[in-house]
């Protein structure tokens, strides 16, 4: 009889221990329909920094304001440098997955080249602030947000003022980087900014200077070789027209070629104040890197935050720019 009792006991126990983990594992993959919601978690926080390079002074002024706000928060920072190579980027976003990190700030080095990394990431359950350049369309679903410089305003305000400064239209040249999203954005803004006087430029080229000097610089030699006449360059960032700008002066031409540029970099600064360029508007990575790190918080906190933030870009004067010589913004 003992016997008997004792066999049904163990019976129902193992019974109970299937119910129950049945009931878990259903939780866990969301078989319920229910709709998902975010646990608030509790810091101190562990953040990661993926950019597309470290060799430039724009993500590097990034890193440097993560680091110190982590660093004031008390919460663990990582930044990874991938060297504009996107398989590196790939390993790095794959190791991040696994490394238990609260949230990653990435900036694509192929803004259609990294949904692998993105999916192991989200898949990982932590989320991602896409910074600066945007990821394509079709996988913003992947990230929680994207934090960056209107690209498309910089452009337009620079297209803007070369109207004013050639009412009769020109002859220009596009240093172009087709790759990066942002980029792409910066182009047509300007192109855009040119209004209802676009049919008095003449486009003559339009080439990937790679957002490098050594890779814009010769390309710029071969432009003004080829278009004696040339008015102006537009270039999609400081480095690009810094190799602009040293072609113009290989061919005894300073002064002669304007130079439009976007960043606003303590070069590009420089540039502007001894004359080397014409115009730059600014792009804003210290205050990119500042709201990427306050809405990373506010979204561990169970807070809503927007799906895209643009903050302003402007055009950079020469007082602005000797006041802010040295320094992002």
């Amino acid at each position: 009889m003992k016997k008997k009792i004792l066999s049904v006991l163990l019976m129902l126990a193992l019974i109970t221990s299937m119910t129950v983990g049945c009931t878990t594992e259903s939780k866990l993959s969301g078989d319920s329909g229910e709709e998902k919601t975010t646990e608030k978690k509790e810091g101190p926080y562990k953040f990661a920094f993926l950019p597309n390079t470290q060799n430039n002074t724009f993500q590097s002024s990034m890193n440097d304001k993560f680091s110190e706000l982590a660093k004031e928060a008390g919460y663990e920072y990582t930044c990874l440098d991938p060297d504009y190579d996107l398989n590196t980027q790939l390993s790095q976003m794959s190791d991040v997955a696994n490394q238990k990190f609260d949230a990653v700030f990435v900036i694509p080095v192929d803004s259609a080249g990294i949904r692998q990394g993105l999916q192991e990431i989200k898949d990982a359950g932590i989320p991602i602030l896409n910074v600066d350049t945007a990821v394509i369309e079709d996988d913003r679903d992947l990230v929680e947000t994207i934090i960056g410089t209107n690209a498309y305003q910089a452009g337009q305000l620079v297209g803007e003022q070369m109207v004013e400064d050639y009412p009769d239209g020109a002859k220009i040249a596009i240093l172009d980087f087709p790759s990066n999203e942002s980029c792409v954005d910066r182009v047509n803004g300007f192109l855009d900014g040119l209004g209802d006087s676009k049919d008095k430029f003449e486009i003559v080229a339009q080439q990937d200077g790679k957002a490098a000097l050594d890779e814009s610089m010769p390309i710029a030699e071969d432009i003004i070789q080829a278009n004696a006449d040339l008015d102006a360059f537009f270039c999609i960032n400081d480095p690009s027209a810094l190799g602009a700008a040293a072609a113009i002066k290989a061919a005894n031409k300073k002064g002669e070629i304007g130079v439009y540029s976007i960043d606003a970099s303590p070069d590009g600064k420089e540039a502007l104040v001894d004359g080397t360029f014409t115009c730059v508007a600014a792009q804003v990575p210290l205050g990119i890197a500042e709201s990427a790190f306050e809405k990373a918080v506010d979204l561990l906190n169970g807070k809503t935050i927007d799906k895209e933030i643009w903050l302003d870009s402007h055009l950079v004067t020469i007082e602005e720019a000797e006041e802010t010589a040295g320094q992002w913004q």
